[in-house]
C-alpha cells in the first residue's frame, strides 16, 4: 500500500525534494534561537557587550525573514505538489473506471464512486503534502534537539526522554482504533453521496408522487449512519489528542521540575536552563507534528485504501494476439450462445438468460427481436459489442470470433440507439459529436439533417450551441432521440442496434423517428429490439425470443400465417 502511494511522488520528485530541503532549512533556523539565547544570557549580558547583542538580534531578524520565505515555499508549493499527486490519482482512477465492464456498474452505486474519487482524494492530498513534511521535520527536530540537549546536560536529557516511550506506546495503541473509525466514516459518506445522487436524479418523480418526506426519511438513514460513524471517529480522536496532550503536559512539568532541581544543585546555570526550556519547547513541537501526522495518516490511507479497492477491480482486457477490426461486411452469427448475469449478493451466478442460442444474420439484413420481457433481447444486443462476456458459445463477425478483435475496434463498428437516450451536460453539438469526436461542424450538421433534427435546431436562438441541461432535461423525448440517431449517423457503423428506440414516444413522433431510423438502417446490418410489432413488420427477419429461447422466426406474413406466439402478440396489439 505504502509503496503504491510513494510511486505517485516520482513524477513530482524535484518539487518534493525542494519542499523537503526548505523544510530542513526552516528546522535549522528554529535551532538557532535557543543557542543564541544561552549565549546572550550567559556571556553577552554579563560582559555588557551590547554591540554583539544588537548584531545577533539583526542576524536573527534576517534569519526569520529567510525562514518566512522558506515557509511560503513550503505552504504554497507543498500544497501544489499534493494537489498534483491527487490529480494523478483521480486521473488514474477515472481512466480505470472507463475500462471496467458493464457488470461492475450494474452492482455499484454512482454516488459511492464519486465519493471515492472526490472525497477520499481530498484527505489523500493533505497526507501527500503534510505527511512526509511533518514526518521529516519531526525527525530533524527531534534528532537535533536531542543531540543538543545531551551535549548541554546528559542526565537531565535522559530523565526527560524517559517519558517519550510512553507517548510512542500510546500513539501506536490508538492507531488501529483511529484507522477503523476513519475507514467506516469513508464508507458511510459514500452511502450518503449515493443516496443524495439517487434522490437528485429522481427529484421529478418524487415531486410528481409527492414523496419528498419518504425521500427525506431514506436520506436520513444514511445521514444518521454517517453521523454515528463520524461521532465514533471523533471519540477516538478525542481519546488520542487528550491522552497525548496530557503526556505532553507531564513532559513539560518534568522538565521544569528536573531542570529546576538541576539548577538548584548548580549542575546547570541560568542561561543553560533557559536554553534548555526553549529546546524542550522545540522538542515538543515535532511531537505535536507527529500526533497530527498520525491523524492525517489514518484519514489519508483510509481514503487511499478505498481508492485502491476501485483500482483492484478487473478491467476489460483483450485476448492475447487480438487485432484491430478494419474491414467488415456485417455478417453476424450467434453460435450456441449461453449467458447469465451475476445476480447473487456475493457474485454467484444467476439463472441463464440465454442457453445454446443460435442465430445467423446476413450482411445488410434487418433482424427484429420480439417477444415477452425477460427473454434476453437486449442482452443479446449487449453481447455483440462485448459489454458482457459469454458463459458459453461464441459470436462471429464475417466468420471470425469477436474475441479475436480488440474491444475498441469492435465497438467502433457497432452503433447503438437505445430507448433511454443519455445526453451529457453540454450543447447539442457536443452530444452529437460523441458519434465522432473529430467530426467537423459540416459533418455534425449533415448527421443532424439525416436525423431530421436540423429544422428544430435552427429554431433555437443558440442553434447547435444550445445547452441541453443535465441528462438532456431541457429537450423532449423525441428531440433527445433524434440526437441519438444523429450520433449514429455521424459514427456511420456497419452494424446498427436499435434497442426499443421508439417505444417511449407518442405515435406522431414515433412515425417521424421511424423514418429517420429507416434511413439510418439502409445498407447496414441491423438488430431491432421492439415490443411494438407494427414498427418491425417490414424487417427482413423476425425472431420471437422468450426465456425458453427462440420460439419461432421468419417474415411477418409467415409468422402470422403460422398462428404461433407472434400471431398472438400481433392480435393482442391490434385489438
Amino acid at each position: 500500500m505504502f509503496k503504491k502511494f510513494a510511486l505517485y511522488y516520482v513524477p513530482h520528485l524535484r518539487l518534493f525534494i525542494a519542499d523537503m530541503f526548505c523544510a530542513f532549512l526552516s528546522s535549522a533556523c528554529n535551532m538557532l534561537y535557543p543557542l543564541v539565547t544561552r549565549s546572550v544570557i550567559n556571556v553577552y549580558i554579563p560582559q555588557r557587550r551590547g554591540g554583539v547583542i544588537v548584531a545577533w538580534m539583526a542576524a536573527l531578524l534576517l534569519i526569520y525573514v529567510f525562514k518566512a520565505g522558506l515557509n511560503y515555499f513550503i505552504q504554497f508549493y507543498g500544497h501544489v505538489m499534493g494537489v498534483r499527486i491527487t490529480m494523478d490519482m483521480r486521473r488514474d482512477a477515472f481512466d480505470h473506471l472507463q475500462r471496467l465492464p458493464f457488470a461492475f456498474f450494474d452492482k455499484t452505486k454512482t454516488g459511492t464512486l464519486m465519493s471515492r474519487i472526490i472525497n477520499d482524494t481530498f484527505e489523500i492530498a493533505e497526507l501527500s503534502h503534510h505527511g512526509p513534511e511533518d514526518l521529516f521535520l519531526s525527525m530533524v527536530m527531534l534528532t537535533g534537539s536531542f543531540l543538543i540537549l545531551c551535549a548541554m546536560n546528559l542526565g537531565l536529557t535522559l530523565t526527560i526522554f524517559a517519558f517519550v516511550p510512553g507517548l510512542v506506546w500510546f500513539a501506536t495503541s490508538m492507531r488501529h482504533k483511529l484507522s477503523l473509525t476513519s475507514r467506516q466514516t469513508r464508507v458511510e459518506i459514500g452511502e450518503v453521496n449515493a443516496e443524495l445522487a439517487n434522490s437528485i436524479e429522481g427529484v421529478r418523480v418524487s415531486k410528481a408522487f409527492e414523496t419528498s418526506d419518504h425521500e427525506l426519511d431514506k436520506f436520513q438513514i444514511g445521514n444518521r449512519a454517517y453521523a454515528h460513524a463520524r461521532g465514533q471517529q471523533y471519540r477516538a480522536m478525542a481519546e488520542f489528542f487528550s491522552g497525548t496532550a496530557f503526556i505532553m503536559d507531564l513532559l513539560l512539568l518534568v522538565t521544569l521540575s528536573a531542570g529546576g532541581y538541576f539548577a538548584y544543585q548548580d549542575r546547570i546555570n541560568v542561561g543553560e536552563f533557559a536554553a534548555y526550556l526553549l529546546f524542550v519547547g522545540l522538542f515538543t513541537e515535532p511531537i505535536k507534528r507527529l500526533i497530527s501526522f498520525v491523524e492525517q495518516l489514518q484519514n489519508g490511507m483510509a481514503g487511499f485504501a478505498r481508492l485502491q479497492e476501485l483500482m483492484a477491480e478487473e478491467p476489460e482486457t483483450d485476448e492475447p494476439g487480438a487485432v484491430g477490426l478494419t474491414e467488415l461486411r456485417g455478417r453476424v452469427s450467434f453460435e450456441r450462445v449461453t449467458f447469465r448475469y451475476d445476480s447473487g449478493p456475493n457474485g454467484e451466478a444467476g439463472k441463464n438468460v440465454l442457453s445454446d442460442l443460435c442465430l445467423n444474420i446476413e450482411s445488410g439484413e434487418t433482424v427484429a427481436l420480439v417477444g415477452p420481457s425477460g427473454g434476453g433481447k437486449s442482452t443479446l444486443c449487449h453481447l455483440l459489442p462485448r459489454f458482457y462476456e459469454l458463459d458459453g458459445g461464441r459470436i462471429t463477425l464475417d466468420g471470425v470470433d469477436i474475441r479475436r478483435y480488440t474491444r475498441l475496434s469492435l465497438r467502433r463498428k457497432v452503433g447503438i440507439v437505445q430507448q433511454e437516450t443519455f445526453l451529457f451536460s453540454g450543447s447539442i453539438r457536443d452530444n452529437i459529436a460523441y458519434g465522432n469526436v473529430d467530426a467537423s461542424d459540416a459533418e455534425i450538421q449533415a448527421a443532424a439533417a439525416n436525423a431530421s433534427l436540423d429544422e428544430f435546431v435552427h429554431t433555437l436562438p443558440d442553434g447547435y450551441d444550445t445547452y441541453v441541461g443535465e441528462r438532456g432535461v431541457m429537450l423532449s423525448g423525441g428531440q433527445k432521440q433524434r440526437i441519438a440517431i444523429a450520433r449514429a449517423f455521424l459514427k456511420n457503423p456497419p452494424i446498427l442496434i436499435l434497442d426499443e428506440a421508439t417505444s417511449a414516444l407518442d405515435n406522431a413522433t414515433e412515425a417521424q423517428i421511424q423514418r429517420s431510423l429507416s434511413r439510418l438502417s439502409q445498407g447496414r446490418t441491423t438488430l431491432v429490439v421492439a415490443h411494438r410489432l407494427s414498427t418491425v413488420r417490414h424487417a427482413d427477419h423476425i425472431v420471437v425470443l422468450t426465456d425458453a429461447g427462440i420460439e419461432e422466426q421468419g417474415r411477418h406474413e409467415e409468422l402470422l400465417a403460422s398462428g404461433g406466439l407472434y400471431a398472438a402478440l400481433w392480435s393482442a396489439q391490434e385489438t
